[in-house]
């Protein structure tokens, strides 16, 4: 279910991006329920393309995930969820050490998901 920080996770590149006000926000309303860039927007009162420069430097972090859905009108557009479970940050011997973990959706679960988003 979760997996610990890898190589790819640096301490003061996820905390800077956690220091980020929009970035923290992104986070808070994506790990209720998955949203559109847009609709990020409108909930953290954002500009779309101060939106999009959080949500990738959160994608680099692996602190969300996009998928695309399929719209009625066969359309698609990309929604984002919140990946983190857990960020625990420790100091022992001198140094610190920085321990993520990451939603791990079931592979099952996914496909049906993307499944019925495209019916």
């Amino acid at each position: 279910m979760s997996e610990d920080s890898d190589t790819d996770t640096d301490l003061s590149t996820v905390l800077s991006v956690l220091d980020d006000e929009y970035a923290r926000e992104i986070l808070t309303h994506t790990s209720v329920e998955p949203m559109s860039a847009s609709t990020l927007s409108d909930r953290c009162d954002a500009s779309l393309p101060t939106i999009y420069r959080r949500l990738d430097r959160l994608e680099e972090c692996r602190l969300v995930t996009e998928e695309t859905e399929l719209a009625p009108d066969g359309n698609h557009y990309s929604i984002y969820s919140a990946n983190l479970d857990r960020l625990e940050l420790s100091l022992e011997d001198g140094s610190f050490d920085l321990e993520v973990s990451y939603n791990e959706e079931d592979v099952a679960d996914k496909f049906t998901r993307m499944w019925e988003g495209m019916r």
